[in-house]
């Protein structure tokens, strides 16, 4: 699917001040596609700031060299966040997704633009620019650029290659496809450096994450036979492991790596009670069906939703969700026996 970009570069022509958003905690393509936008417009002599829910994780911060990205809160409230001519959020298209920033959008006299590749949306009012096809927000961001004059500094290059990297599982996921492999390739000409984002990313684990993935790998459950594989961490893991909470990136998808599972979810703990579930696929599951029953969503084949408390409840209706798409003669008559 192609995307007429122009509309969008007419835009940023005409206007001068820019502020970019994305999801509640922040992966590495919703950081690296906004640092890769906010560089491109700098370049153009705009006005950029980043203002996101949640801070910058800490394993992320190699990607912002400049100290671009800020949290929404303390010195910026919702009102001087307002105070732009156009805000664009990358990678989602979800007010569930916008916990504070959707104050900013609902009372905003800004032009809104949306440039996303998830499969689930709301309508934030927004100049949309949407890809399902493409692997990554991180793609769609490298295309606008290269739509336009299609320079890049390596600390854009290198966000961008990040960002993509990270949403296609380093490119063994099932999203990955030759504009995906393409679009890397393009930016490590420019600069990017496969070996040192990698070793930023995966080879600098502390021993509190180290201890937490044990926690988490030890509980795993099998259901369904063997179909589905769960598992969960309560505030306590991470008070006992002294463990952040960004210290759960990868850990569904280690789930998704016993051999017969067709789908799995991991659900953990929030210091507000609430439930935060990441959900994996393959083959013909739709997680993204699943969350979408909750107020969630995402891909296919990639989604999260955030469930009311306790962990065994927000467990219990996963699991009947499951149940549900799947065939109940082939799952069983009941949730508790599929252990």
């Amino acid at each position: 699917m192609s995307i007429d970009w122009k509309p969008l570069h007419d835009l940023i022509h005409a206007h001068e001040r820019f502020v970019i958003s994305s999801h509640v905690r922040p992966d590495a393509d919703a950081i690296g596609s906004e640092i890769g936008l906010a560089c491109h417009l700098q370049q153009l002599g705009k006005q950029v700031r980043i203002i996101n829910p949640s801070p910058m994780p800490g394993h992320l911060k190699f990607l912002d060299p400049r100290g671009l990205v800020h949290p929404l809160g303390g010195a910026i409230s919702v009102e001087s966040a307002c105070d732009t001519d156009v805000h664009i959020v990358v990678d989602t298209s979800a007010w569930q997704q916008l916990p504070g920033v959707a104050d900013v959008l609902r009372q905003t006299r800004a032009i809104k633009v949306v440039i996303d590749h998830h499969l689930s949306a709301d309508d934030l009012g927004a100049l949309v620019f949407k890809d399902v096809s493409a692997s990554a927000a991180g793609v769609l961001v490298t295309e606008f650029i290269e739509s336009g004059d299609g320079n890049f500094q390596v600390d854009q290059s290198t966000a961008l290659f990040a960002a993509i990297a990270t949403d296609t599982g380093w490119y063994r996921f099932s999203n990955v496809d030759a504009r995906t492999l393409q679009t890397a390739a393009r930016l490590v000409e420019v600069g990017a450096q496969p070996h040192q984002i990698y070793r930023e990313l995966y080879e600098r684990s502390s021993l509190a994450r180290l201890k937490l993935h044990s926690v988490a790998l030890g509980r795993i459950a099998l259901r369904f036979n063997g179909r589905l594989a769960d598992t969960f961490l309560t505030r306590q893991d991470f008070v006992e492991t002294g463990a952040l909470s960004s210290d759960t990136e990868e850990l569904v998808n280690q789930c998704l790596t016993i051999e017969g599972t067709e789908a799995a979810f991991i659900l953990v703990e929030q210091p507000d009670g609430l439930i935060k579930g990441s959900l994996r696929s393959r083959n013909g599951v739709s997680v993204a069906a699943i969350a979408e029953q909750f107020g969630g969503g995402g891909h296919r084949q990639a989604a999260g939703v955030m469930l009311p408390g306790p962990i065994d409840s927000a467990q219990e209706t996963l699991l009947r969700a499951f149940q549900r798409q799947w065939i109940p003669e082939d799952v069983g008559p009941s949730v508790a026996a599929s252990h």
